[in-house]
């Protein structure tokens, strides 16, 4: 039975990544072992963690001034580390969404935070471009793409500020610029792996400057020293995050991914602009190519499009609590195929309810 998953996170992974994964589980590498039982500081997790780190360099094109680390806590926890290091008296955010004005929320119990833009009291539908950061800020913090709403950053400020940036639902599809980032950070279980781990990488040269007495696992340069594993890491998901990059590099890199990304949201944006019974609410030049929220015109036709679209095995449409209507995740991983079939299920609902 063909599921197609929409899921937003935990979302849908390489079919290769699952049964490799599920091998792993049985006997890892034929050791007779479990990647569960397996012990962080064995040469098997090192391989891991070293190659895994080799692949988001090479894929990011980043030289030995990043540091590459593997937390645990989600993006949630970054929301406090980050300004736990590197504020030392005011920090520059934009509010574009709900995760953004979180990490604004954490970010004001460690000093000033000055929000060069808010688009609450416009429910989000765009991302302000002519905002200037001012040059007294110890860094500025954006969030490149916005799960809940479906608006996306296409451009990114020229600045000598260090840019901070929550990648979470878009790292690894599509090609950037990485290096104009001074700290990047992302949770797994959307584009990179499975749930329980966080990636942050970090320029090397913005820390230690605002001479805090830090807690050790707050403390991005201990974590360094000890190469991720100041504690138990999260083996299974960093070596599912090894799995899904080298999943990438086959595909052709973040060049490929993004064309096939790109494709996949204009075919879906594109139905549901022409199609009369639904309505997408973000400008045209913020929507996001990996999450793409939609709404019936009618609302009491939500009960009838709810029956179809669950009885034909998609699965992870509804839109966030917090918003309503529908979300389609079209994560790296999600085939084509299951875009297409979802714009069928549509095209057929308005064929039949018009």
């Amino acid at each position: 039975m063909k599921i197609h998953n929409f899921n937003a996170g935990p979302s849908i992974l390489p079919k290769e990544v699952v049964k490799k994964s599920a091998q792993s589980v049985i006997n890892f590498n034929d050791t007779g072992l479990s990647v569960l039982e397996i012990s962080h500081r064995s040469m098997d997790f090192l391989e891991i963690i070293e190659k895994t780190t080799f692949l988001i360099k090479r894929m990011m094109g980043l030289n030995e001034d990043y540091a590459v680390l593997f937390l645990q806590g989600g993006a949630t926890l970054q929301f406090s580390m980050i300004p736990y290091n590197l504020m030392y008296k005011k920090a520059a955010y934009l509010d574009t969404g709900f995760w953004a004005y979180n990490a604004i929320k954490e970010a004001k119990k460690f000093g000033v935070v000055k929000v060069l833009f808010s688009g609450k009291n416009i429910n989000y539908t765009s991302i302000e471009k002519d905002y200037h950061i001012p040059c007294n800020m110890d860094y500025f913090h954006c969030t490149s793409n916005n799960t809940i709403v479906g608006t996306q950053m296409k451009i990114f400020p020229k600045t000598s500020t260090p840019i901070v940036c929550d990648m979470s639902s878009d790292i690894f599809s599509r090609k950037l610029d990485f290096c104009q980032f001074s700290l990047i950070y992302a949770s797994a279980q959307k584009n990179i792996g499975s749930a329980g781990m966080t990636i942050v990488i970090i320029k090397k040269e913005i820390l230690g400057k605002n001479k805090k007495n830090i807690p050790s696992y707050m403390d991005y340069k201990i974590h360094i020293q000890n190469n991720s594993i100041l504690n138990t890491p999260n083996v299974f998901s960093i070596y599912t995050s090894m799995l899904t990059l080298e999943w990438i590099e086959n595909q052709g890199g973040l060049f490929v991914l993004e064309k096939k990304n790109q494709h996949k949201a204009k075919l879906l944006y594109n139905e549901i602009d022409k199609n009369s019974l639904f309505e997408n609410k973000i400008h045209e030049e913020n929507r996001s190519n990996m999450n793409v929220s939609f709404f019936l015109k009618n609302k009491d036709l939500e009960k009838e499009f709810n029956k179809i679209w669950k009885k034909e095995n998609i699965v992870g449409l509804d839109g966030h609590r917090y918003l309503g209507g529908y979300r389609a995740s079209i994560y790296n991983a999600l085939p084509l195929e299951s875009v297409q079939f979802l714009i069928e299920i549509m095209k057929e609902f308005e064929r039949k309810f018009s």
